[in-house]
């Protein structure tokens, strides 16, 4: 009783005491906060009653719905019995060992250890570390350039906001470090000028061959890049670009690491965005999705070819943090994974709602306003256009996108927006009918785009 009279006041608090991620705190503070007090299946609610459909889920990571007991359950009896350990100095909790097990079981032949963190931008940090220290440990110390794409996002630590690439995020903080190259995206809607998807596709990722020559194959450690580049706008490559990515990682002697952060555990209608692609990484940093949310908790998978080396010919890997594989966030996932396995969310995806979602998607394309409407599984990127014949796009992007994601909003739609791009990525548990209801009440965003703006 005694925080009641505070719940009454929370937006003053948080404009006093709260910074926020990724946002203008002044102009924040002026139009006031919205919180968010509760959330059940797909639906959030803020602290005035009105429900919102998230379709987004949470920040891409809600996967099974919200308000699942037994997860809640699965950390209480976690808490009770082990609240804490670490995994330093030979030690190990079982949440932690068996869920590595668990991940394992679900990424094929090669990739079978896991490298626990807290985060997507901790996966990022760990595994650049690794790419280095691995080809030290073979006794080549000079592979130590990585190469990432323009536009990509892989989290807002130093090292991973500077492996992204995007110029706004470089621009605070002097990114990016030193030792880290940028090459184009496979964005062909926008970026593709008279070429076909297909011959786009391998023109793009014939550039990472480019930018090894360029650097000098002995200099380079890996590359970088996200299956569906997500926050750049649900970039869904052409089909000629993953496996040529692949092939010239392959001759040219170099990791290639895929960021799971998004497309794991299930996000495309496969376990990993890579297996959709049908490419074998040599790392990949995993979050979001691995627990669905419900408690922080991300990794690195580590295939035999890097883990073998790094077991018998490194040492010590001095690397780790305090909440590595922590055992109630440990617990939360592996609950999690098993409500996936059990309730088969992942063939739900590839199968049943994804095509669903497909097929409703697509159908915005006859809409005055959107250039195109693509989806893998349920991740879905829907781009705005003045002209549908000549892919010409809005002259003021952020503010087209804005203005169509915050009409959703106040209709009860949670979306995002990147640029003039709108992005979707509903829980795996999401209806038919309320994807229904998605769609529609996007189309009336776009109608209010038609009709107040434009060129």
């Amino acid at each position: 009783m005694t925080d009641m009279p505070l719940l009454s006041n929370l937006d003053a608090i948080d404009a006093a005491h709260h910074l926020h991620p990724f946002s203008d705190m002044k102009k924040l503070n002026a139009a006031g906060t919205r919180i968010i007090e509760r959330a059940e299946g797909v639906h959030i609610f803020d602290n005035t009653g009105k429900r919102y459909l998230d379709a987004f889920a949470g920040l891409w990571c809600v996967n099974v719905g919200y308000g699942r007991t037994e997860i809640a359950d699965a950390t209480h009896q976690q808490m009770q019995e082990l609240p804490y350990y670490n995994t330093f100095f030979g030690t190990t909790t079982p949440p932690a060992t068996l869920l590595a097990q668990k991940i394992a079981s679900h990424t094929g032949d090669t990739l079978n250890r896991v490298f626990f963190t807290n985060s997507g931008s901790e996966a990022n940090d760990t595994w650049f570390r690794m790419a280095r220290v691995y080809w030290k440990a073979l006794g080549k110390p000079n592979k130590t350039q990585v190469i990432a794409r323009k536009n990509a996002y892989h989290g807002s630590t130093i090292a991973g906001a500077s492996l992204g690439g995007m110029r706004w995020m470089h621009e605070q903080g002097n990114l990016p470090i030193p030792g880290i190259s940028h090459i184009n995206q496979p964005y062909w809607y926008a970026e593709g000028g008279d070429l076909t998807p297909a011959e786009f596709g391998l023109k793009v990722a014939r550039e990472l061959d480019e930018k090894i020559e360029e650097l000098g194959q002995d200099n380079v450690a890996a590359f970088v890049a996200e299956p569906i580049q997500g926050a750049g706008g649900v970039i869904v490559p052409p089909d000629t670009y993953w496996p040529e990515i692949a092939r010239i990682c392959r001759e040219r002697n170099i990791l290639l690491v895929c960021d799971e952060v998004i497309c794991g555990f299930g996000r495309l209608g496969t376990w990993f965005g890579h297996q959709h692609y049908g490419v074998e990484p040599d790392l990949a940093p995993i979050a979001k999705g691995l627990s669905s949310g419900y408690l922080p908790i991300g990794g690195v998978l580590v295939s035999d070819r890097v883990a073998d080396v790094m077991v018998e010919e490194l040492g010590d890997f001095y690397h780790g943090f305090t909440y590595s594989g922590h055992p109630v966030c440990a617990a939360a996932a592996l609950k999690n994974l098993r409500i996936i396995e059990e309730e088969g969310l992942v063939e739900r995806v590839r199968d049943d709602i994804g095509p669903y979602f497909a097929e409703a998607w697509k159908s915005l394309e006859d809409h005055e306003v959107v250039g195109e409407a693509v989806s893998v599984g349920l991740m879905g990127g829907l781009q705005m256009a003045v002209d549908k014949a000549t892919r010409r796009r809005y002259a003021k992007p952020d503010d087209v996108g804005t203005l169509v994601r915050n009409h959703c909003l106040e209709n009860g739609l949670i979306m995002r927006a990147t640029g003039d791009r709108m992005l979707a990525s509903p829980a795996f548990t999401i209806t038919h009918s309320q994807l229904d209801e998605m769609v529609e009440t996007l189309r009336k965003g776009l109608d209010h785009l038609r009709d107040a703006v434009g060129e």
